[in-house]
């Protein structure tokens, strides 16, 4: 199996390069990394081409976002198992790649394979200051606000050719709605990876800040409306103690 790699990324000169050597250090060799630059005015681009391999795609032209960006990188991916990596994030190990592809291997009526991430500080990234584990979850689960995380999830690609793109009317819970119609609308078989697969810096778009944060969990009951699915923002607020679990553990607990 082919596994396509997507990095979005807009001015991310500082920290692409370790996106970049995540990928391409990899043990599993039938890899491609899709980049795919917002028209970056910092040296991303350049910093990309000295890296990229002759399997890899880069695109650097002006986009409407995040996830038309994601869009036109699983549009471009050649593989049969697609993931998204964001370009200040990076694999935990060399075997994350070859770890998810067995898991499908050995589970041919799987779509969706997901593990854990760890948040880290973006002066240290070896202090952890956040672990999102996905062992707990379950797909009616997403009625009260918990996914799997995203860069920690592979999708085959024909699922998404049956389920379609990444929403532009939204601008945080794009990922969220798309797990609400992978799991719950089209009922598409998962699987858990136990497993810490990524290494996120924290800040992103979703995690930055208490305006962020209504704004997604408001886009999230949306999401679940807009597919059929019955919520409310009590039941979506009602993870936050949960949440603030996550502060405090650590892998292996």
């Amino acid at each position: 199996m082919k596994v396509s790699v997507i990095t979005v990324c807009f001015n991310s000169a500082e920290t692409i390069e370790g996106t970049l050597a995540a990928v391409s250090s990899q043990t599993y060799p039938d890899t491609e990394h899709v980049i795919i630059d917002g028209g970056s005015s910092d040296g991303t681009v350049d910093r990309v081409r000295t890296r990229v391999r002759e399997s890899d795609v880069l695109v650097s032209e002006p986009d409407e976002g995040l996830y038309d960006a994601m869009n036109k990188g699983v549009a471009l991916a050649k593989g049969d198992i697609v993931g998204i990596l964001n370009s200040d994030d990076f694999y935990e190990s060399e075997d994350v790649i070859s770890s998810v592809v067995r898991v499908f291997a050995e589970n041919p009526d799987v779509d969706v394979v997901f593990g854990d991430v760890v948040f880290v500080a973006p002066e240290d990234l070896l202090r952890v200051t956040r672990y999102y584990g996905a062992e707990h979850f379950r797909p009616w689960k997403l009625r009260f606000g918990w996914m799997p995380p995203h860069p920690a999830t592979f999708v085959r690609k024909s699922a998404y050719e049956r389920v379609g793109k990444y929403r532009l009317d939204m601008r945080i819970a794009a990922d969220y709605d798309m797990f609400v119609r992978w799991l719950l609308v089209a009922g598409l078989k998962w699987k858990y990876l136990d497993k810490v697969l990524v290494r996120m810096r924290a800040g992103g778009v979703s995690t930055s800040g208490f305006r962020s944060s209504i704004r997604l969990n408001r886009e999230i009951v949306r999401a679940c409306r807009d597919n059929g699915v019955y919520t409310n923002l009590l039941f979506v607020l009602s993870k936050i103690p949960f949440k603030l679990l996550e502060l405090i553990r650590r892998p292996g607990q």
